[in-house]
């Protein structure tokens, strides 16, 4: 992977639906958007998505489009290669 590379990726149009949800609430303004894959339940894994503060000695940090995005390394080990897209519709 080059440098400049991280191995999670934001469409524009996430990015920007991303900034407007976490600044349009007080409580989650300026904070980084949180990935993570949990164990639990039949279907295996849960993907979160969460705005959250920063743990040091555990999270990888990558800002991308403008957005701070966390992820621990366990669950970078499942979420490499992903793309978040923002679909406004009936099937977004």
């Amino acid at each position: 992977m080059d440098a400049h590379e991280t191995p999670i990726t934001l469409t524009d149009k996430a990015a920007e639906k991303i900034i407007e949800f976490r600044d349009a609430d007080e409580k989650t303004r300026g904070k980084p958007l949180r990935l993570a894959v949990h164990g639990g339940g039949c279907a295996g894994f849960n993907q979160v998505l969460a705005f959250d503060d920063p743990k040091p000695d555990i999270d990888q940090v990558f800002v991308i489009k403008g957005v701070t995005v966390l992820v621990d390394s366990m669950s970078l080990m499942y979420l490499a290669g992903t793309e978040i897209d923002y679909l406004d519709g009936i099937e977004g």
